[in-house]
């Protein structure tokens, strides 16, 4: 049986790359027949990549048989995952993401999960001497994925081995590595083709605070202004993509690479609450910007308060 890997739903570069990645590796090395499938469709800077690296973009899959043998990548939250996960025969894990719980496996399998920024960086760890067979378009992926999800070194997620790995597989490339982050991020930032209930899920993950059932959002780009301009849409947008997605309040971070802050938009009195008793601001609009916040996994989820 060929076993499926695949990321969390609402790709982002790290759940685009990552099956990408350990699929090959599963067959180009391992010898066993692997196929890299995602959950949805990938956001905008994933699909330059992809372009980018002459990757052929893997079929999108929704339902899945049981007893379907897959590997999980860059994700333990079953509420990422598709909705009978544990009737599939889960082989392994790989992941730089908190322990959430919930997944039942039909018995031992590998788990990694590892504190650093990408799971790319991990997934070269575990190929050892191996990762020196990647071909190059593998390499641009590994690379990509950790520009991405560091934010060029940004992000406080941001490790010694990310970094490390990036230089090292920039120069194999012969890449300018500054310049092909500002390739991705404006890749990222062209939004204009998406309603707004689609950018509200593009980037996003289901969270519960309290009694309250959020879905917390994050758009990070380096043209913050053509998103912050629809402002009032994607805030009058929100109640429905709420209702539609078994949540309470939408949470909606612009993340400004360039200036390293977020601003939040603040459609009600209880995302206000939440706004003020999360991050110590005081809000007096409907935005407020949260400086040198960058990262919804470090910064903004481990402090969200009721």
């Amino acid at each position: 049986m060929t076993t499926l890997v695949f990321g969390h739903k609402s790709p982002d570069t790290d759940s685009t790359g990552s099956p990408v990645i350990w699929a090959w590796y599963l067959n180009e090395i391992k010898g066993e027949k692997a196929e890299a499938v995602f959950l949805g469709e990938p956001n905008t800077e994933a699909a330059f990549v992809l372009e980018k690296w002459s990757c052929p973009k893997p079929r999108i899959v929704t339902e899945f048989d049981a007893g379907q043998k897959v590997v999980i990548v860059d994700t333990n939250n079953p509420a990422e995952l598709p909705a009978n996960i544990n009737d599939l025969d889960i082989t392994a894990i790989i992941d730089h993401h908190k322990l959430v719980g919930g997944l039942e496996t039909a018995g031992p399998i590998d788990i990694t999960i590892r504190p650093l920024a990408c799971t790319a960086t991990i997934m070269v760890d575990l190929m050892g001497d191996d990762a020196d067979k990647m071909p190059d378009w593998v390499k641009g992926m590994v690379l990509s994925c950790i520009l991405s999800d560091t934010l060029e070194f940004r992000s406080p997620t941001t490790t010694d081995v990310d970094r490390a790995l990036a230089e090292k597989l920039a120069g194999e490339l012969n890449l300018d590595m500054a310049a092909y982050a500002s390739e991705m991020f404006e890749a990222k930032s062209d939004v204009a083709a998406f309603s707004d209930a689609e950018l509200i899920r593009m980037d996003s993950k289901e969270y519960t605070v309290g009694t309250t059932a959020l879905r917390v959002s994050v758009l990070e780009t380096t043209a913050p202004k053509l998103i912050l301009d629809r402002k009032d849409s994607l805030m009058a947008a929100m109640p429905a993509v709420a209702a539609e997605d078994g949540a309470n309040e939408v949470l909606l971070f612009v993340v400004d690479i360039l200036k390293e802050e977020a601003t939040l938009l603040v459609p009600n009195d209880t995302v206000k609450q939440i706004a003020e008793a999360s991050f110590g601001c005081t809000v007096t609009g409907d935005t407020v910007v949260l400086a040198g916040v960058m990262s919804r996994k470090k910064q903004i989820m481990p402090n969200l308060k009721a």
